[in-house]
């Protein structure tokens, strides 16, 4: 049995992630910050599923908890095969980047760049040992570019970074038989984080052009996907999930 680490992946986005992982059969670990609450509801909805589910308190800032993270998730289940890293803080204050603290731009750093540097040193080498490896980043729509986003400096400026991270490290691992991937989601508001294609084809999004609001299982399919054995030839990509909207220009 394939096992998948999926950080953050109690609630939003990452929750849909780790349920398709788990109604594909594999078995997860799935880390959680701070929300008790969420984890505690997925735990009960997924009762049926305890023996393949393990839960983690982890803060990806911290080395120290992702070193805790990877650890646990390999001596439960004796392997990690497939790592989506979900977890990335993010500042929905609109601001400049000279209005930023010194603690704020490194919270952004740390946890949306740094924190791929530890998880990669602690899940390489079990993806090396076991010669298979599928890896999945988050970024956003045009990252691959490095464009100016205006009041997002901070965040823009570590997942721009982590793009070239996730390209160099596709390359360097591609002969254990690891992939890495990033995926980008386009505009995905609360209400359809969590939500199925099939209820957000019921309705109509004129801002969209594909004509529907995106679901958070438009990101589950597409980094399930990639994690196929059979997917190995999609290696050091930045695959955006969108629908067609101008994200950067949208949000300005």
């Amino acid at each position: 049995m394939r096992h998948a680490l999926v950080t953050a992946g109690t609630k939003g986005l990452g929750k849909k992630v780790s349920e398709r992982f788990l109604h594909k059969g594999y078995s997860i670990t799935v880390s959680y910050r701070n929300d008790l609450a969420a984890m505690k509801k997925m735990k009960e909805e997924w009762l049926d599923a305890e023996d393949r589910i393990q839960f983690v308190q982890a803060d990806v800032t911290k080395p120290e908890d992702i070193k805790k993270l990877t650890a646990k998730a390999h001596s439960t289940f004796g392997r990690i095969d497939i790592l989506v890293n979900n977890a990335g803080p993010y500042i929905f204050e609109r601001k400049k980047l000279m209005d930023y603290t010194a603690n704020e731009w490194n919270e952004m750093v740390n946890g949306n760049l740094s924190s791929m540097f530890y998880l990669f040193q602690e899940v390489i080498p079990l993806m090396r040992a076991q010669q298979f490896g599928r890896i999945v980043t988050y970024g956003f729509q045009g990252a691959q570019e490095a464009p100016a986003w205006i009041y997002r400096s901070a965040y823009a400026a570590a997942k721009t970074g982590l793009v070239s991270l996730t390209k160099t490290v596709s390359i360097e691992e591609a002969e254990h038989g690891i992939t890495v991937n990033m995926v980008c989601p386009g505009v995905i508001t609360e209400d359809y984080k969590e939500s199925s294609i099939q209820a957000a084809k019921t309705v109509r999004d004129k801002n969209t052009p594909v004509g529907r609001p995106a679901a958070g299982e438009d990101i589950a399919r597409t980094i399930t996907f990639l994690c196929e054995e059979d997917s190995d030839m999609i290696t050091g990509s930045v695959i955006e999930v969108t629908g067609g909207v101008d994200v950067l220009h949208k949000r300005r």
